[in-house]
């Protein structure tokens, strides 16, 4: 087997793009600004909209049909053997041309119990591009009661929701988890990679001027059910610098691969920035790689794959170990290990 350059998968979404991801990925910028993301190697549905946001391949199939064919040889025996015919990961380019609403997504016991799931939503980013002075909205900066927080919902009082969360500055590079379970919102004219859990949950805490119907903002639980899944709990600064800080002593992994995400995201994903240097030494295992800057060659057994900046490529477990070269930068998105 051998790695895929895919083609972008950019369903529509209810909020705005600047046209980033088109220009990242050499395309015509469509008149539409409804879509803000391009879903990479994606065998996930868009919640109620399937089968948008499933990756199609160059054969007419989609990438889920393939696994499901052939499942140990895109993800390996170890991994079929836990998770199944799944990937355990989506991976997406997003490009924020206004401030999403705040919004959480539900752990995986929330999942499991309400919308018969076995993943919840944990995801996390790495910022590609931003504008001077770019924040995120992360947790609440102090303890928010049950019933003031249905009354801000409720009544769409925004301002003193917004007010109460802590305002996070971003740059390139930076490297961001985001619990299940936390408030969060991405400010306009952030570009960044996500990796995150295979599902499209998401419970808004605000919808104005968002065309998002009730029963999808609350994921058809109601808007008291789906509250039950907002940590309201105070974030510390202590606490949101934990979900940047990732081992010390296990930043450079193997030559050319730095590992971005803290320890706490192991159990959900992965995530690696791959500069070459000269090589990115590639250990074998699926994963989904996102060119961001710069041209190289990515070489597996199978033969050399030319690279450059915008392409975004998944790689069976069955391409092995492989390495990449060139004077670039990408970032490597990974699933649990199964071990």
């Amino acid at each position: 087997m051998r790695p895929l350059r895919l083609a972008a998968n950019t369903p529509r979404s209810f909020y705005r793009g600047t046209g980033r991801i088109h220009r990242f990925r050499g395309l015509p910028v469509p008149d539409d600004a409804f879509h803000p993301e391009d879903w990479v190697a994606s065998t996930t549905a868009r919640y109620r909209s399937a089968p948008a946001g499933l990756t199609v391949l160059d054969e007419g199939r989609t990438l889920a049909e393939e696994m499901a064919a052939e499942p140990e040889r895109w993800l390996g025996r170890e991994h079929v053997a836990r998770y199944g015919p799944d990937p355990g990961i989506l991976v997406k380019l997003l490009d924020a041309g206004e401030r999403l609403p705040l919004h959480v997504h539900p752990d995986r016991r929330f999942a499991r119990r309400h919308l018969a799931s076995p993943y919840g939503k944990t995801e996390a980013w790495v910022i590609v591009d931003a504008v001077p002075d770019a924040v995120v909205h992360l947790g609440f900066a102090r303890d928010v009661e049950p019933d003031e927080l249905t009354g801000w919902v409720r009544t769409e009082q925004v301002a003193p929701m917004l007010a109460a969360t802590n305002r996070v500055r971003v740059r390139r590079g930076d490297a961001v988890l985001v619990p299940a379970g936390l408030p969060h919102a991405i400010g306009p004219g952030i570009f960044l990679v996500e990796v995150q859990e295979p599902t499209d949950f998401s419970v808004l805490l605000e919808r104005q001027g968002f065309a998002v119907s009730e029963s999808s903002a609350y994921l058809g639980l109601g808007r008291d059910a789906a509250l039950a899944c907002v940590d309201r709990g105070a974030w510390t600064d202590g606490r949101l610098a934990d979900l940047s800080r990732a081992r010390r002593a296990a930043r450079q992994v193997r030559q050319g691969v730095e590992r971005l995400f803290p320890e706490q995201a192991d159990e959900f994903f992965a995530a690696e920035r791959l500069r070459p240097a000269p090589v990115s030494d590639l250990d074998q295992g699926f994963s989904v790689v996102v060119m961001v800057s710069g041209h190289g060659s990515l070489r597996y057994a199978e033969g050399t794959l030319p690279v450059t900046a915008g392409d975004t490529i998944v790689v069976p477990f069955g391409a092995g170990r492989g390495e990449l070269r060139g004077d670039l930068e990408a970032i490597r998105c990974r699933p649990a290990p199964a071990a």
